[in-house]
């Protein structure tokens, strides 16, 4: 049953578009039932195929005379997850990961490609240490292949970092990592959460960034777990942690999030303000909104409420109304691929440079919410410069109203070095314990 479920994941995201991480979410909640070593393997599997897709394929095209683009999406996607159980999965036996894949092709219709499926498996499974690579020389090609990267990402990275860099950020995704939380000390202490976590076997340690952030591991259903259900946490990268950190909002602050769900960067701000003030976490449709509402009544906050608005749209009573405005705008993800794994297929060069204007739209809208001296806080999850510094000299340039905001007082010795600009932070995966995002704290310093 599991392998047969991994097949639906895979043909979701890679046949008809689906997020994977919320196509796996709706797969490990439908099926709860399932226990903790089952679920532990579905998430491998879809994962760990998705993550190291274009190397899987690549193989798989060394000993099929059918070439992977070629075949029908349920053989090519039951080929692929084989692959990767026989190339990073020393704890399935390499028959079962032959024989199961026949089995699963018999039972999906194939009965006529069963010895298809078991010749060009069996082939792979014999000559695996045998496999040639691209030459290192060739860069580009190298790096796709060994690190599953299609090779424009890998072209402009290389254009805006050094190889060292880059490759440190492609071994990062690659890596499996703890989850991050932030404590609701409005719940219960850190030291609190801490016992009542370890009470439920989850092992847990501080985050050398925040100390209101932690990494928790070995636990098996999050939603489960009593702390999470009493929201004494929330799920949040630290590289999202420090954006309302950075706000420093002060008591009574009204504060505006523009594109807000799943809202932890709203209920950090509603936390910080300690029960005064206001947060209005705002999205465009219908079911992020219920997210963020979900989590606000989880959370137990009162001074925070979700709103239904299109961030591109300028909203006349807003105007000059903000002490702080959060504008963590749509980019292009790839900051975050250890987490969203199928980000770097859907993404495309034209879609990028769509974003950076979309950003700049947005931002020309939400920049009149901030009053005078108050805070506009832009961030994105990705590590592309056209959509993070580009933004900022763009923004200055156009908008001679508002100045950078110095930032390296409010962070720990270890990111004070990664300030790019005053005001400006980057954040790289592997060369930072986070995401891959950026953060520009901008300051009101008079009207327009």
């Amino acid at each position: 049953m599991t392998r047969e479920l991994v097949l639906g994941v895979l043909l979701e995201v890679t046949r008809d578009g689906e997020y994977s991480h919320i196509s796996l979410r709706n797969v490990l909640t439908k099926y709860q039932y399932l226990d903790k070593r089952d679920r532990a393997f579905i998430t491998r599997v879809v994962e760990g195929t998705l993550e190291h897709m274009i190397e899987i394929d690549y193989i798989i095209n060394q000993f099929s005379k059918v070439k992977i683009s070629k075949m029908k999406p349920v053989i090519r996607c039951i080929l692929r997850s084989a692959v990767y159980q026989l190339k990073y999965m020393d704890s399935v036996p390499n028959s079962a990961a032959c024989n199961e894949a026949v089995k699963l092709a018999i039972k999906k219709g194939f009965s006529s490609l069963k010895g298809f499926v078991n010749g060009v498996l069996r082939s792979i499974e014999r000559n695996l240490d045998a496999i040639t690579y691209p030459d290192e020389a060739n860069v580009i090609e190298y790096l796709s292949i060994k690190y599953s990267m299609p090779e424009w990402i890998l072209q402009k990275w290389l254009s805006e970092y050094d190889r060292e860099t880059v490759e440190t950020m492609l071994a990062d995704f690659q890596t499996e990592k703890p989850t991050t939380i932030r404590v609701n000390r409005n719940v219960m202490s850190k030291e609190e959460l801490t016992e009542s976590l370890e009470n439920q076997g989850v092992y847990a340690e501080s985050h050398p960034y925040l100390k209101d952030a932690m990494w928790i591991s070995s636990y098996d259903y999050l939603a489960d777990l009593e702390s999470f259900q009493k929201g004494a946490f929330h799920v949040q990268d630290i590289s999202s942690m420090l954006v309302a950190h950075l706000a420093n909002p002060n008591e009574g602050d009204n504060v505006i999030d523009v594109c807000a769900a799943p809202g932890g960067k709203s209920l950090h701000m509603a936390e910080l303000l300690c029960g005064t003030g206001h947060v209005e976490a705002r999205d465009l449709t219908d079911y992020k909104v219920n997210l963020i509402w979900d989590n606000i009544q989880r959370s137990g906050m009162q001074n925070i409420q979700a709103v239904r608005w299109d961030a591109t749209i300028l909203n006349e009573e807003s105007v000059e109304k903000a002490d702080i405005v959060v504008a963590d705008l749509p980019c292009s993800g790839l900051g975050v691929l250890g987490k969203k794994t199928d980000l770097k297929y859907k993404m495309t060069e034209q879609t990028q440079r769509e974003l950076v204007g979309l950003q700049r739209d947005i931002l020309t809208k939400v920049k009149s919410y901030v009053k005078a001296g108050g805070t506009l806080l832009y961030s994105t999850c990705t590590v592309n410069e056209a959509e993070n510094m580009g933004n900022v000299e763009w923004f200055l340039k156009e908008n001679e109203e508002f100045e950078l905001v110095s930032i390296k007082e409010d962070l720990c010795e270890e990111l004070r070095k990664s300030v790019v600009q005053e005001g400006c932070l980057q954040l790289l995966p592997g060369v930072h314990k986070s995401d891959g995002f950026f953060i520009a704290k901008f300051k009101r310093v008079k009207h327009e």
